[in-house]
Parts: C-alpha cells; structure tokens; sequence
C-alpha cells in the first residue's frame, strides 16, 4: 500500500513539473497579440474587398464578405485599416438523392471553397493565404418558392460557416505578428 501511495505521488510530481513546463507553450487566442495590440483591434483593421465569384453565384461572395466584415469588426466604430483581406469564392450543387417516382432531386448539398490573402495594405507583403472549404445542405420541395428560399438559407449558412473558418486562421496567425 505504501508503495502505491508512494507511486501515485511520484506520477502527480511527474504530470505537474510537465503541465507547468509546458504552460508557457499556450497563448490564448483572443488575449493580447504579440505586438500587445489587443486581438479584436487587430482583426478590425482588416480591409475585407469583395469577393471574386463566378457568374451566377454572387450571392454567395456577398454574403461571405458581409460575414467577414461583421466576424472580423462587427463594432461599426471606424478603424485604421492596416491589412487587406481578398477572396474568391465558389460553389457546386451536388444532388445526391432523387426520388424513384418523380425524378425529382429531393435534397442538394451545396460544396463551398473560399480562397483567402491576407497582405499588407500596401501589398508588399503576404502575411497568410489558404483555402477555406464547407458544406450545406437543404430539402428540395414541389413549391417552388420553398426551394428557392431553403437554397438561399444554405448559401447563409456556407458564408458562415467559411466565415469562421478564414477568421480563425487568420486570428491564429496575426496574434503571433509583432
């Protein structure tokens, strides 16, 4: 038993001296960045351009930067802008179910890819570029309008959804900027 004790007790050391080496490693996402700017004011300096979008599919690029320029400084308060965020953006319909007896797709999933830069105002340097990918998807329906509305409700949600993606790695890599 006093073995076990004694065991049990040099694991807990070993887990704590490790933890607490290690606790440095980890700096919150949100805290201040490198520089000591705060993550938000460095966010709202980001000049977001509209989106380069197919023919036909406009709409999702108007919603994606309207996501972005909310996510990114959604207080309304004008801020110097030091960055400058591009996009493009695309989208396919697939439709994976259709029904036997009308023919009729009765679902759709809607595939969204949206190809990010961040660069300097100036546009000498690059600071971050990727592609950001999601998916949405809706019920198909005989009325015509209910379809046409539930579409759109699914290109809302893929603006979103790419939104927070192009945010967060965005975020990741200007908190690390001195």
């Amino acid at each position: 038993m006093a073995g076990s004790t004694a065991k049990t007790a040099r694991n807990l050391t070993l887990v704590a001296t490790l933890a607490l080496g290690l606790s440095a490693c980890f700096r919150p996402l949100y805290g201040p960045t490198a520089s000591g700017a705060p993550l938000s004011a460095v966010l709202a300096s980001i000049q977001v351009e509209p989106a380069k979008t197919a023919q036909g599919q406009e709409r999702l690029g108007h919603y994606l930067r309207s996501e972005l320029v909310f996510d990114l400084d959604g207080s309304g308060q004008p801020s110097e802008k030091k960055y400058r965020l591009t996009l493009a953006a695309s989208e396919t319909v697939q439709t994976p179910i259709v029904s036997s007896i009308t023919g009729r797709a009765e679902s759709a999933t809607l595939l969204g890819t949206a190809s990010y830069k961040v660069q300097t105002l100036s546009g000498d340097r690059t600071i971050t570029e990727g592609v950001a990918q999601g998916t949405a998807t809706y019920d198909r329906s005989a009325q015509r309008f209910a379809s046409l509305r539930a579409a759109r409700d699914a290109e809302i949600r893929l603006a979103k959804l790419l939104s927070e993606q192009i945010k967060t790695r965005v975020a990741a890599i200007l908190a690390t900027q001195p």
